[in-house]
């Protein structure tokens, strides 16, 4: 992965079951917002997709496991989206309409790739 000047690099902590769908697309989009989720949320940095991952859905019995996306976004069509500050100074996040979701996609570079894997603990 090699980002440039017309590109930004993003990343989104998911769980194993939009993994299975991100997967089944060949690893070139994410899927469809679910009803009561009106935003996707890609976040800037590795550090904060990583804390949701391993603190927030790898713990979570309903989500059983989380991992660590990374991909490339062409920069001239992220630009119209504002970047919300949702904690500290590394918790920074695209906030995408979920209708605006499938022209997301289509302004992906190359594939998503899994960076991080965290497993949910054993009972």
């Amino acid at each position: 992965m090699s980002p440039d000047s017309r590109t930004t690099v993003l990343f989104r902590p998911v769980g194993p079951q939009e993994l299975a769908l991100i997967q089944r697309s060949g690893f070139l989009e994410f899927p469809s917002r679910l009803e009561g989720q009106p935003y996707f949320y890609p976040v800037q940095n590795e550090e904060y997709a990583t804390q949701i991952a391993r603190d927030w859905n790898a713990k979570n019995p309903t989500i059983g496991g989380g991992f660590v996306t990374r991909f490339l976004v062409r920069t001239e069509y992220l630009s119209q989206f504002d970047v919300k500050t949702v904690g500290s100074a590394i918790h920074k996040e695209y906030w995408i309409p979920a209708e605006e979701l499938a022209e997301f996609n289509r302004n992906i570079i190359g594939k998503i790739e899994v960076i991080a894997e965290f497993k949910a603990p054993q009972i």
